[in-house]
């Protein structure tokens, strides 16, 4: 699923032998079973089936245990093997199969086919999960949820038929659900990026971002030098303005992503918050470099230099003129913004720039 090969349940088509007893009326049946196994050839299993299926007549037939085994077996050998249909079985041959192991294992002497019933439970669960990714491939994601279900009703020890759940149920829109199957599935210390960056997802999507971080740390302390997971972190603290946790984070950040105009201007935004304006400054400056048409990085630096401005110690002419030279910039990329006017009328107030400060104040009457 998602563009890779699934892998199915493997299973041994048949067990050396049955654990029937040997009576005349079902050694058709068997012989026709022996054949296939030996062959390969469907029709000994379209045999099989007819010879088990005219077994069953009377009502006496229809609550026979061991005639009933047979059938199940058979069946659940033809839908497993079967794949393509080619013996032309109807569409409810699935669900008629599946309802009749569920109506027979229930008897109180199936303990003795117990290994007949397991094969064929692997069979059906093989059958729903084959089911279930052509009506994923078709977009019928409710359909297929419910053939996985009971697929992991069969097989329940088949973890990976979780991830099957998850998928559809994701893609169904039912993110309670899929969250559930995503987090059983990264429960363990074994698990793949793929889950654990869905799983993040789907909980920023339900608005839970304590469990959509608590998963990303566990990704990370699993796949410490993931690219992915470092950035998913990162992208969590930055949008819950928690800049102290994101500073540890910065330097591998940038590290890993020299280039990246989006990811230097978080790092910058995120030293400017934390009053480390040297290191903010230099970074808005090399965000502007990498994409020279974005305004954030520009009004920012702007605010930077004013922000120094009003510090005691520092240089205010030069701070403020920089300060005038980076929000004229943005003011030009975005001229009705109001935030940088507004910071304009404040920079040019202090340098007693009258004529400035009218033309500014003009242009926020009009917009007001």
């Amino acid at each position: 699923m998602q563009s890779k090969k699934i892998r199915l349940l493997i299973l041994a088509l048949f067990t050396t032998s049955f654990a029937f007893g040997q009576s005349e009326a079902l050694k058709v049946v068997v012989n026709n079973l022996a054949f296939y196994k030996q062959k390969g050839d469907l029709k000994f299993l379209a045999n099989a089936k007819k010879s088990a299926d005219s077994l069953v007549v009377t009502k006496k037939d229809s609550a026979d245990l061991e005639k009933n085994v047979y059938r199940i077996i058979v069946n659940s050998s033809i839908l497993y093997t079967d794949s393509l249909n080619k013996l032309n079985q109807p569409e409810t041959f699935l669900p008629q199969t599946a309802e009749l192991l569920d109506k027979f294992q229930e008897k109180s002497r199936i303990y003795k086919y117990q290994a007949e019933l397991d094969y064929a439970k692997r069979c059906l669960a093989n059958a729903y999960i084959r089911k279930g990714f052509t009506l994923t491939r078709n977009g019928d994601f409710k359909n297929a949820v419910g053939c996985f279900q009971s697929a992991k009703k069969y097989a329940p020890g088949y973890k990976q038929v979780n991830a099957y759940i998850a998928y559809a149920s994701n893609k169904l829109g039912n993110l309670q659900d899929a969250a559930k199957y995503y987090s059983n599935l990264i429960s363990t210390d074994s698990t793949k990026l793929e889950y654990l960056a869905t799983a993040s997802t789907i909980y920023k999507s339900l608005g839970d971002t304590a469990k959509a971080l608590q998963i990303v740390k566990k990704g990370r302390r699993l796949l410490p030098q993931n690219k992915q997971l470092l950035q998913d972190e990162a992208n969590i603290y930055n949008n819950k303005r928690e800049y102290k946790a994101l500073e540890p984070l910065i330097p591998s950040l940038i590290d890993n992503n020299p280039n990246n105009p989006e990811i230097t201007f978080v790092a910058a935004n995120c030293y400017d918050n934390l009053n480390q304006y040297d290191k903010a400054e230099s970074l808005y400056l090399r965000a502007i470099e990498l994409n020279s048409v974005s305004y954030e990085p520009v009004f920012n630096l702007g605010l930077l230099y004013f922000k120094k401005s009003t510090l005691k110690g520092n240089n205010d002419d030069k701070n403020i003129t920089s300060a005038i030279l980076w929000l004229e910039k943005a003011n030009e990329m975005l001229p009705k913004d109001k935030n940088c006017l507004e910071l304009l009328q404040l920079a040019y107030t202090k340098t007693g720039n009258q004529t400035q400060l009218d033309r500014i104040n003009n242009r926020l009457e009009q917009l007001n």
